[in-house]
């Protein structure tokens, strides 16, 4: 009889170690969440650092719904066939994360969303009216938005850039040669297309990207990357973070990237002209989202 073992993931070194505390603000702070039927990617994706950062009063708000449309073999959010979903966009949901934001005091709220490819503008007014709701609660707030591709839909980017977000973020995820591994239903080019008409038709908003490391890439790939982000200024702000495989169902992790590639990278992405790189073990798109962004602004 043939018996499949299935291959051991590398063991987690130290410096990934992160601990876990604070279980009673983080519990208190998913019954608020709960209480108006709201989603954070922080818990969805499996982040980390959600005990640091629900434990600080810091969340990042996922709209439309908490089913994808996409199916990225990294991320661990729930999964729908764009061909069979069946559910409307909660018309209370923009007031909903305004009120969130504003009861928990946010001084700076990131934004971002589930793939929603079955709707015709790919949830891009939804996206505006959330915006819009959250600095009608809080005008003396900033907003980070974190958006999908859309599709490659440019009037989608521009309705979420004409709600005036203080942030614009669309993250690339990996390298150029593993798109079709890691994000099947995604396009490089597409991605720097998003970002470059950002930057162009709106300079006055900064503009940012994230990528994961530790999926297969290779050294020099990430530095061809952040090269690719700086052309033409399309970004101002670039994150780094190790990939960790959230589920068994994701993909494996190929390696734990050491501390000192992070640096390397950030001397070389300073080097190219970004405002602001950030780049760690532990780095996310939205985690310390506003320190990231105030060192972008000075």
């Amino acid at each position: 009889m043939l018996v499949q073992i299935e291959k051991a993931r590398p063991r987690l070194p130290e410096f990934l170690r992160k601990p876990q505390h604070e279980y009673q603000a983080v519990s208190a702070l998913k019954r608020d969440l709960r209480s108006l039927h709201l989603h954070t990617v922080c818990e969805s994706a499996r982040c980390p650092n959600i005990h640091e950062c629900f434990s600080r009063g810091a969340a990042t708000f996922m709209i439309l719904g908490n089913l994808c449309t996409r199916g990225c073999g990294f991320c661990s959010v729930p999964k729908a066939d764009p061909r069979k979903i069946a559910f409307d966009l909660d018309p209370l949901e923009p007031a909903h994360v305004a009120a969130q934001a504003a009861a928990m005091g946010l001084r700076y709220v990131v934004l971002t969303s589930v793939n929603r490819d079955e709707l015709w503008d790919g949830g891009s007014t939804h996206w505006a009216l959330t915006v819009a709701a959250v600095k009608g609660a809080l005008p003396e707030a900033q907003v980070e938005v974190l958006t999908p591709d859309f599709n490659g839909d440019l009037s989608a980017v521009e309705r979420v850039l004409a709600a005036q977000p203080d942030v614009y973020n669309h993250n690339m995820e990996t390298v150029s040669r593993l798109y079709r591994r890691v994000r099947p239903q995604a396009n490089y080019e597409q991605s720097l297309r998003v970002l470059a008409y950002a930057k162009q038709a709106h300079p006055e908003i900064l503009s940012k990207s994230g990528l994961m490391v530790g999926l297969g890439e290779t050294h020099e790939e990430v530095r061809e990357l952040l090269t690719h982000l700086r052309q033409d200024g399309k970004a101002d702000i670039a994150t780094i973070g190790q990939y960790l495989q959230p589920t068994r169902r994701n993909r494996p992790v190929a390696r734990y990237v050491e501390p000192q590639e992070y640096e390397e990278w950030q001397k070389f992405g300073h080097s190219l002209g970004f405002r602001a790189v950030f780049a760690g073990p532990f780095v996310r798109s939205s985690y310390m989202a506003d320190l990231v962004a105030h060192e972008a602004t000075i």
